[in-house]
């Protein structure tokens, strides 16, 4: 009897342990936090931090000053001497008169030479004088342009335009132009030149040194 209940014992334990075996087998696992994330395809990719774009040099070279010209509006402004601060109309003959100064030449002056002179000649009788001078009124930088165009005149210009533009200002060729045989009147020191423009050429990209800046008396002539 007592064989037989030992025996009965032995195989009750041997199928505990093992139905307690495999169910510590068929558990499921925790995931491991060593394991390392999959990258998801669909997410986009971080972007690259750019330097700030450099300024460009300007290609146009120099700026032109602006000469003074007959005709132009000039407000000197003398400080602390409301009597002496005055607007001042360049004459015909490219002077102009100034108290104290006397006759001023301003023709192919810029403002700054103006005020430098105007300095000079105050300070003999206002001792440390401070002024500025500024144009008011661009009247005298004029060119003009006749012959086959859509708005033929003078042109009242500022700053300095080129042949190309100032055929623009006159409203383009008309359909009877010999657009190859365009030429530009100049005067330097009491002589006439001819400048000749193929506004053919150029509007391809052609003898680009023809397209020339006016200067303030020229004539653009489209035959």
């Amino acid at each position: 009897m007592k064989d037989h209940t030992r025996a009965l014992t032995r195989a009750v334990g041997c199928c505990l342990i093992f139905w307690m075996t495999t169910a510590a087998a068929q558990a499921p696992r925790a995931p491991s936090s060593a394991q390392p994330a999959q990258s998801n395809p669909s997410a986009p990719a971080p972007q690259q931090q750019r330097a700030p774009a450099q300024a460009q040099p300007d290609a146009g070279g120099a700026v032109v000053r602006y000469e003074v010209q007959p005709s132009d509006v000039l407000q000197v402004s003398v400080w602390k001497d409301p009597e002496l601060t005055q607007q001042v109309l360049v004459r015909p003959d490219g002077a102009f008169s100034f108290p104290l100064a006397g006759e001023i030449n301003a023709v192919g002056k810029t403002v700054e030479e103006l005020r430098r002179e105007l300095v000079e000649r105050l300070g003999r009788y206002i001792p440390n004088v401070v002024l500025t001078v500024t144009v008011l009124e661009i009247r005298g930088n004029k060119i003009y342009v006749i012959g086959q165009v859509n708005q033929p005149g003078e042109f009242v210009v500022n700053p300095r335009v080129d042949v190309m533009q100032a055929l623009s200002l006159a409203g383009g060729t008309t359909a009877f132009a010999s657009t190859g045989e365009i030429f530009v009147l100049r005067r330097d020191n009491g002589q006439q030149r001819r400048l000749p423009f193929n506004f053919d050429a150029v509007l391809r990209g052609r003898d680009l040194e023809q397209n020339v800046l006016l200067r303030t008396g020229d004539v653009v002539v489209v035959p």
